[in-house]
């Protein structure tokens, strides 16, 4: 796909041409031994089950599945996979003047049309060899997916550039919702959506569920495809990830929108 040799492309024009961010070409995957990986994707499966487990619950389960493991390391590798345990508990924290925490703006709100809401996450994809990150944006009414990209790192930067390819591409939300991970409060990605006059909208603290849409996908794909195949490499995983939002968005039919595809939705918007 990407070819060293080529000389009337560099490799950054041949990333932007394919939209696949640079870190899925230059980086290898995130490696761990070979027992956390496996704990990493059990943990990753469980998530789906289980949100509400925390640290102490998940090592016991872990030991009864013959794991000898501490509950340090078990919330080393909950960290890694992006474990967020739901549960209910009153906004208490002060938000540092260098990451502002922003309202939920979502409760309530008849969200009716497309580009009105859109929401973005990262979430944690487990490969043979290691791991590495998804970043998608998606239209909340409509479902559809705006972008996405992956990288072995999640930095403010590699946000910023997922979000401004959207905006590029299809326009501004009205509103993007987001938890409160430190890449969507940094400066960087903030510094952009008040650029483009972007309602903020943030999860409150441990209620992943704010963000559904978003955590629908997730589960659809790592269902329907990550835990389907073992990608060897980042390319790899791009082009398996390229083939499945192609078919999430122009094929899947969606029961909550009356078994139509997101792209058939989303498009009519200009209709």
């Amino acid at each position: 796909m990407i070819d060293n040799s080529y000389t009337e492309l560099s490799i950054v024009q041949q990333c932007r041409l394919l939209s696949l961010h640079r870190s899925g070409f230059y980086y290898q995957p995130c490696g761990e031994s070979e027992e956390n990986l496996a704990i990493m994707r059990l943990l990753d499966e469980q998530y789906f089950k289980t949100p509400f487990y925390g640290v102490r619950r998940l090592t016991a389960w872990l030991r009864r599945a013959g794991y000898s493991i501490n509950r340090k390391r078990v919330k080393r590798l909950m960290e890694l996979v992006g474990w967020q345990t739901l549960y209910r508990k009153p906004f208490t924290s002060k938000a540092d003047k260098q990451h502002p925490v922003y309202p939920y703006l979502l409760k309530g709100l008849d969200i009716s049309k497309a580009d009105q809401v859109w929401a973005i996450d990262i979430t944690y994809v487990p490969m043979r060899k290691g791991f590495m990150y998804l970043c998608a944006v998606i239209d909340v009414h409509t479902r559809y997916i705006v972008n996405w990209s992956i990288s072995n790192t999640m930095t403010a930067d590699w946000c910023k550039q997922v979000m401004a390819e959207a905006i590029a591409t299809y326009g501004k939300p009205g509103i993007l919702n987001s938890d409160q991970g430190s890449q969507f409060t940094s400066e960087v990605f903030i510094g952009l959506l008040k650029e483009h006059e972007i309602q903020i909208s943030m999860d409150g603290k441990g209620r992943a569920i704010d963000n559904i849409f978003i955590e629908r996908l997730w589960r659809s794909v790592k269902y329907e495809h990550i835990y389907l195949h073992s990608h060897e490499d980042g390319v790899s995983l791009y082009e398996g990830l390229n083939e499945y939002f192609s078919f999430y968005n122009s094929e899947r039919l969606h029961q909550s929108l009356d078994y139509q595809t997101p792209a058939v939705l989303y498009h009519q918007r200009a209709a």
